[in-house]
């Protein structure tokens, strides 16, 4: 299988050589029409006439903003609210409330997979803090990151110029997969969260990045109906993300070559150790652009991913506020081959190694269907949270990372095995183009994939874009070279004043900020330099909203509530800032919501109805109690984003929780009888 197109993107950066000058230089000044104006871009029912999602990778809420402080008057849950760590890093008084528990699931016998296997005990110290893929030295063949500044030059024009610096810094110096001596203690840490700077480690490291698939992130969360408490009704207490990374971590996904042959038998086992418990500290000095944005603007604390799992049905549910399904190319549901369904039944001797789960092996799951694996220990939890599934009978939902269907040009892709078949699944896209709203997908690095789809040199990501998945966009010629462009072009459009109502920005993976393979202040300085972009343009950015989140918690520990929404999600908690001329003041907002709450601002705000009559933007808007402003009491339900504003020109205090719109009405609520 070529590279390029390895379900397992993460395999593929890391194996990319340098892009060549030409090349960058080429994309940059490709020629590019600016977007096309449509006549009901300003018909919007607030004052925003431009929002914008930024799409970092890999991290959740607690990992980035869990010891922030809001400014005063605001409150916030995070480990330091909580008392579970100190302003240093240290641990709370609280610090038992995170603590990681070891679990049996022993195979053989008929065992089956739970997402609350019976806990034993708690960890006496937690696994090793492990280096995973972190590179280990920077090399110009074999980035990131880099050796020298003039190939980072060469390879990257979506950051500050200052910052390209920070592509040449931050190996490990230590071997990849072996304990990760830049943390402290981190052969044996304290049974909980712990910082991953302030020892030897600086924010500006790169960092090894913990597995994050779909029947992982359940068994991570640990939810239960014997759990519920009116605090957390829905009983996930996120207490197994070290024993899921010790016992199926990656799985058979054969990262770096790397496969547990044979797989652990025991709790004890290494694996990826317990690097999901790393946090950044803001408090001392980390995520400082980050910080300076959530001070100026506003900060969400309730916001999720919207799948279990990772980047492609994450950024798949962005773009169709639903899960994908494998198809015989023509809309009608298929049955995909055998090694492509998901097993996450422990292997015979195995202490919860799955029998098929990996990025070249099982993706899909029959979830109407109990009697496929995996699938009866989700539905029985939902059932008795009175959640429906949302799942139909015959489809096999597509759970982890494969490719899209379609390369850059339009032409289905027959050349790869785990390739998701062309989809007629609606999108947002489709929804705009009805309504006459102007829209645009802005890759990096897409001018470079379309006339080089197999160059494994290319940080554009193939597994990101929803609607390259999608024959309603990607087979029509004129539709597509509209719609989806490079982020060289957004820059001009905004140059241009032509940015389109609806953009969705990617970030190439130089600069995504993923564990690994980026790093999060490069991600900064991509959001920097958007920010600085569009500032830059007064009269742009008057009506401009620019709403800034990672795809996924990554696999890292989250302390906050899940609400179960149906069979895909909801999962952890990722950070959301909302940065605009009307969401000043420091705020932060604790409506419930998660990547779909953005497709039901867009719909909101042009007056436009759901995308389908089973995708999530029919869930109404969130209402909550004072008491407990996290957890909706009319759920399964998620925020339009309204409340992220203020569309009176007055910082009003707490305007911008719960009670900021929970008497508004809901032009979703009927969809729901």
């Amino acid at each position: 299988m070529n590279t390029h197109h390895a379900p397992n993107r993460r395999m593929k950066l890391m194996l990319r050589a340098c892009v060549s000058l030409a090349a960058m230089a080429a994309q940059v000044a490709a020629p590019a029409s600016a977007a096309t104006l449509a006549p009901n871009d300003g018909n919007t029912a607030t004052p925003i006439k431009h929002v914008i999602y930024i799409i970092g990778e890999n991290r959740s809420f607690d990992h980035v903003f869990g010891l922030y402080k809001p400014r005063a008057g605001q409150t916030i849950a995070n480990l330091l609210s909580k008392g579970i760590v100190n302003a240093d890093g240290t641990p709370g008084p609280n610090f038992g409330m995170a603590t990681q528990m070891q679990a049996s699931l022993m195979g053989g016998n008929g065992a089956t997979y739970s997402i609350n296997p019976q806990t034993t005990t708690p960890y006496t110290n937690l696994p090793p803090a492990m280096t995973g893929s972190t590179p280990t030295v920077a090399s110009d063949t074999n980035p990131p990151p880099f050796a020298t500044l003039q190939a980072a030059t060469n390879a990257d024009y979506g950051v500050l110029t200052k910052d390209l610096v920070e592509l040449t810094t931050g190996a490990s110096g230590l071997p990849k997969h072996a304990i990760d001596t830049r943390i402290a203690n981190a052969a044996a840490p304290a049974n909980g969260p712990y910082p991953l700077t302030g020892y030897q480690m600086t924010y500006d490291d790169y960092a090894a990045s913990p597995v994050h698939r779909f029947y992982q992130m359940w068994q991570e969360t640990d939810c239960s109906v014997a759990h519920a408490t009116k605090a957390n009704p829905s009983g996930c207490l996120n207490d197994l993300f070290p024993w899921v990374e010790v016992t199926i971590g990656a799985g058979n996904s054969n990262i770096d070559g790397i496969k547990l042959t044979p797989p652990p038998t025991s709790v004890t086992s290494t694996g990826e150790g317990s690097t999901a418990m790393g946090f950044y500290n803001v408090n001392r000095g980390d995520m400082p652009y980050f910080k300076q944005l959530a001070d100026e603007y506003t900060l969400a604390d309730n916001y999720h991913q919207a799948i279990m799992g990772g980047t492609t049905a994450n950024h798949i549910a962005i773009g169709t506020g639903d899960a994908i399904w494998y198809s015989d190319g023509n809309g009608n549901a298929a049955v995909p081959p055998a090694n492509q369904i998901e097993n996450p039944n422990p292997q015979p001797g195995t202490n919860n190694y799955y029998t098929e789960d990996g990025y070249a092996g099982g993706s899909y799951t029959a979830c109407a269907d109990a009697a496929q694996p995996g699938v009866a220990a989700i539905v029985n939890y939902l059932s008795a949270m009175h959640i429906r599934p949302n799942c139909e009978p015959g489809h096999y939902y597509l759970l982890n990372n494969y490719s899209a269907g379609y390369f850059g040009n339009g032409t289905v892709d027959t050349t790869d095995t785990f390739v998701v078949p062309p989809s007629t699944l609606r999108n947002i896209g489709d929804e705009l183009i009805a309504a006459k709203i102007s829209w645009r997908y802005y890759g990096e690095g897409w001018n470079d994939y379309v006339q080089n789809p197999n160059s494994g040199a290319n940080p554009y990501c193939n597994v990101c874009n929803p609607f390259q998945y999608s024959t309603s966009i990607m087979a029509n010629t004129a539709v597509r070279e509209e719609h989806i462009r490079d982020s060289a072009d957004f820059y001009n459009d905004v140059a241009d004043g032509t940015l389109p109502a609806v953009s969705i920005l990617k970030p190439g993976g130089l600069n995504d900020g993923h564990p690994t393979s980026s790093k999060f202040d490069i991600f900064e300085s991509f959001v920097h330099k958007t920010i600085d972009t569009l500032q830059a343009n007064p009269k742009l950015w008057a009506s401009t909203a620019v709403m800034i989140v990672s795809d996924e918690g990554g696999g890292y520990y989250d302390s906050g509530y899940i609400q179960p929404l149906d069979y895909f999600g909801d999962g952890t908690r990722i950070p959301l800032l909302v940065v605009s001329p009307f969401s000043r003041g420091g705020r932060v907002n604790h409506d419930y919501g998660d990547h779909v709450s953005f497709l039901k601002f867009v719909e909101a705000n042009w007056k436009l109805g759901p995308i389908t009559n089973r995708s999530r933007d029919n869930l109404p808007n969130p209402r909550a109690t004072d008491a407990n402003p996290y957890v909706p009491v009319n759920g399964p339900a998620i925020t339009d984003m309204m409340g992220m504003f203020d569309f009176h020109g007055a910082d009003q205090g707490d305007r911008g929780d719960h009670r900021d719109h929970a008497d508004r009405g809901d032009r979703h609520d009927h969809a729901q009888n």
